[in-house]
């Protein structure tokens, strides 16, 4: 079977990302987040686009600021020699809390509920009644 032309071969496999890109250029942690929302949830809107890469951005800067605060260590001391937390803990802390608000805001917090255990539904078209 003849292959069309000028349509590249789907692969859930490549790192690419898949349908739009960001916007912006993002870090490792932001198009890590930013693929795996694309091929979950396919946001094509401009609104959700700019929210979607305002939310990996942040991841980036939240993950910066981890590596600064796992070097330096979660407390620093004063030039008096008061100890005190790192000042990037609550940076940290607002990225994060920034990326779980808009991922709410987004609907992307919500999943399908899988049918459990139980009764299996009626079939389509048997009521009670007539049985």
């Amino acid at each position: 079977m003849p292959k069309t032309p000028g349509k590249a071969p789907f692969s859930i496999v490549s790192g690419e990302t898949v349908g739009i890109s960001p916007p912006r250029k993002l870090g490792l942690h932001g198009t890590s987040l930013w693929n795996a929302i694309q091929r979950e949830s396919a946001i094509e809107d401009r609104g959700g686009i700019e929210v979607l890469c305002q939310i990996c951005q942040s991841l980036d800067r939240a993950e910066e600021l981890a590596e600064a605060i796992a070097r330096d260590g979660p407390v620093v001391y004063t030039r008096l020699g008061a100890p005190r937390s790192h000042p990037a803990i609550r940076d940290e802390l607002a990225c994060r809390a920034f990326v779980t608000r808009a991922l709410e805001r987004l609907g992307l917090n919500v999943e399908a509920l899988k049918p459990g255990p139980g009764r299996p539904p009626s079939p389509a078209g048997w009521r009670p009644d007539l049985a």
